[in-house]
């Protein structure tokens, strides 16, 4: 059984007949050819598979396709090229395998959206639900600190 379904991703429309419960992140990936985002854990706890569900960071793995009928999702791809956080983690070293790199700054994107300025606790909170296993986390913190203009 299949569901139609229309929503937006990145300003584009996207419609089609889904299981009403295939991820988001499958249709994303699969249907949409937005390969940014990843699949770490596909259960929701490392937060690789990260977009923002009009406006709100989700978990794209734990989001069934039938809960973005006339919804907008933003993936990486979505960003702006010239968003502060892009060069912000490539030059203080946020980066590293790449696994977790687009639901960090799909996190980080978020919290500065909300919190222009975030001190460090904020920016630990925020990232919470996103894993890494190769920067250590202080690359990633100087990131956000300096795409929020307060240095790094």
């Amino acid at each position: 059984m299949t569901v139609p379904c229309r929503f937006l991703v990145n300003g584009s429309t996207v419609h089609g007949s889904f299981p009403p419960m295939r991820r988001l992140l499958d249709v994303l990936r699969d249907e949409c050819g937005l390969t940014a985002t990843k699949e770490g854990c596909g259960e929701g706890e490392c937060g690789s598979c990260s977009v923002l569900l009009d406006g709100v960071l989700v978990n794209s793995c734990l989001v069934p396709v039938a809960e973005v009928n006339g919804r907008e999702v933003t993936t990486l791809e979505g960003l702006p090229a010239d968003d502060p956080l892009f060069a912000a983690f490539a030059a203080t070293g946020g980066t590293q395998c790449g696994i977790c790199t687009p639901g960090m700054i799909m996190a980080a994107r978020a919290l500065l959206n909300d919190h222009p300025c975030p001190d460090l606790a904020k920016i630990r909170e925020a990232l919470a639900g996103n894993l890494c296993r190769c920067t250590g986390y202080g690359g990633i913190y100087a990131a956000i600190r300096a795409a929020s203009g307060q240095g790094e």
